[in-house]
């Protein structure tokens, strides 16, 4: 069966139906995280005194380097995008692959300052802040995780599409990229937040 309108627009929207949903599915993702920062401000506005993340022993040098991976893979994931826009299938999987191993590089430094933080005994249950950091810093791993397998699979076995239908597969590639964006514009708000402010 034939999916309607994956590749030209939509009458009654304007834009493929792909599009319109990935757009759907980020604005349901923009809620969740917005009643998780929102509950933040609440939480440290009521507080008597509210931590600094680099007082209490979060790494701003380990931070700062994951924000320049993301931001790397940002641009790397665009470079995938527009590679296919050129029909250079070749650089589309080199930038897409390094899309996947900036995320896995992503992961790892956070593994890192998660292991230092059980090291010294702090939980989610150590503090207010901490429950707000363990629980916006795994969500948001969970969302990298979740791009990975995306992308994985456009990189491996979803990439035979492009031979038979190039531009559906070229605005699958495009969804991918707005969540990955999405994913990366979150992390630029909470390294602020729980790192710097």
């Amino acid at each position: 069966m034939e999916i309607p309108y994956s590749v030209k627009a939509n009458p009654v929207t304007g834009i493929p139906n792909g599009k319109f949903g990935i757009w759907l599915f980020l604005a349901s993702e923009v809620m969740l995280f917005g009643a998780l920062f929102s509950s933040y401000v609440l939480l440290r506005v009521g507080a008597d005194v509210w931590p600094h993340g680099r007082d209490v022993g979060l790494s701003i040098p380990l931070a700062t380097l994951n924000t320049m991976v993301l931001i790397a893979s940002s641009v790397t994931m665009v470079m995938a995008w527009a590679s296919l826009k050129m029909d250079q299938f070749k650089k589309f999987r080199l930038y897409l692959g390094l899309t996947i191993l900036l995320a896995f590089g992503f992961l790892v430094v956070k593994y890192f300052e998660y292991t230092a933080k059980f090291h010294h005994e702090i939980y989610p249950s150590t503090s207010t802040f901490f429950a707000i950091y363990f629980t916006l810093t795994g969500l948001h791993g969970l969302h990298v995780i979740g791009g990975i397998i995306v992308n994985s699979y456009l990189w491996g076995p979803g990439a035979k599409v492009w031979r038979s239908e190039p531009d559906r597969f070229a605005n699958r590639i495009e969804y991918a990229g707005l969540y990955w964006h999405f994913v990366d514009l979150v992390w630029i708000f909470l390294f602020p937040v729980l790192y710097l402010l």
